[in-house]
């Protein structure tokens, strides 16, 4: 936004307000925004943010994500100081690489641009109707996966602990965890994602909230980190 001197408070709040982006999490994929999900897999409009990555690699011992993108959960800061120092040793456990979460609206992307890809024409009745709905993750759900490098096994992926924090504090555990078919073992460690099925509405979290993911990885550690995700950064 074009910066300008001497603009009444009122005003520029209104201003701002106006020019962002109103976007949230969908837990049920409704008309306009299939429709607007379906013209940016086609090229027919701007492209709709249907993901949130957090890019959780280290360089010059920072985050990529920013300052404050990990935050020490249990354990103490020195839990997030010990992995920004040596983001690469593994001794102590793996590491989250990146926590990407999305909804519906992003499965509806992929079969959008399958259809594209085939030369198939998707119609947004076509994507609300109920075969390819029975084909996207079910109403309500919100869909975490966490990329992990550096786990001792492929059995240690079995290990990780992932929470959302309700409003209340209370943790909420995930309704259904699978994993991506992309684990690889190098150097004598294992890499992959992990994938988590949560129920958010349930708990009192709104679909524009911002939420703190509590992770405890495979290793007996005290160590658990939380990083926010923004389901208003999507839809």
């Amino acid at each position: 936004m074009r910066q300008f001197r001497l603009v009444r408070p009122t005003l520029l709040a209104l201003t701002v307000l106006l020019s962002a982006p109103a976007f949230a999490w969908v837990p049920k994929l409704e008309e306009t925004t299939a429709k607007n999900v379906i013209d940016s897999a086609y090229g027919r409009r701007d492209p709709v943010p249907t993901y949130q990555t957090i890019d959780l690699s280290v360089k010059d011992g920072k985050f990529a994500a920013g300052d404050g993108a990990v935050k020490a959960f249990d354990g103490g800061n020195k839990c997030v100081a010990d992995w920004l120092a040596a983001p690469n040793d593994f001794s102590q456990g793996s590491r989250p690489a990146s926590v990407t979460v999305s909804g519906q609206a992003d499965q509806l992307y992929f079969q959008a641009q399958d259809a594209r890809d085939n030369f198939r024409n998707l119609s947004t009745q076509d994507a609300l109707g109920a075969d390819l709905a029975g084909k996207r993750m079910a109403d309500g759900l919100l869909r975490v996966d966490i990329n992990v490098r550096g786990l001792p096994t492929e059995k240690a992926r079995d290990a990780y602990l992932v929470r959302l924090k309700a409003p209340d504090s209370k943790l909420i555990a995930p309704v259904r965890r699978s994993y991506v078919n992309d684990f690889k073992q190098d150097a004598g460690k294992w890499s992959g994602t992990l994938v988590y099925y949560f129920e958010p509405l349930k708990a009192g979290i709104g679909a524009s909230d911002k939420v703190d993911l509590l992770l405890r990885t495979e290793a007996d550690t005290n160590c658990a980190y939380s990083v926010t995700l923004d389901l208003g950064s999507f839809q």
